[in-house]
């Protein structure tokens, strides 16, 4: 099966809640409304990645030139370790440039090996630390990609 990725809107905030339900422990998990907001503020974009016609991942970006930032990105555990996390970041990298950025930032837990080692292989640098950052205690490593245009 091939893969394709396109862009999508708040009306698939109810497939995107979804998708982040399976790819994130509960706790941890956004909502429909979640999703739906932040699509509807200027700037803000998802892509979705999908296999045939089995949606397997996302990211969810927003756009404040120069500047990007990954706010959420999520493959689903049948999905992980096929090379779709990487095509979705490429995706984003394309993306990020027409909407004006040069650079983008995110945050990844530091315990998050994998996430980790997608982000070090597309150039990401530590540019700082946030200390307990996510609702478990989690420290997160602030990373930022330079973008070509």
């Amino acid at each position: 099966m091939s893969i394709h990725i396109h862009p999508t809107g708040s009306a698939s905030a109810a497939l995107l809640a979804e998708l982040h339900a399976k790819a994130f422990p509960a706790n941890q998990a956004w909502d429909m409304a979640t999703f739906s907001q932040i699509l509807a503020l200027p700037g803000h974009f998802a892509l979705i990645l999908t296999e045939g016609d089995v949606p397997m991942g996302f990211v969810l970006g927003r756009t404040a030139p120069p500047e990007a930032e990954i706010l959420t990105f999520a493959i689903t555990p049948e999905a992980r370790g096929k090379g779709m996390g990487w095509a979705l970041l490429q995706a984003l990298m394309h993306e990020a440039p027409a909407r004006g950025a040069t650079e983008v930032f995110l945050e990844v837990a530091e315990s998050n090996a994998a996430a980790r080692a997608l982000y070090a292989k597309a150039g990401a640098q530590e540019v700082g630390r946030r200390q307990r950052y996510y609702a478990d205690g989690a420290h997160a490593l602030v990373l930022r990609m330079a973008l070509e245009p």
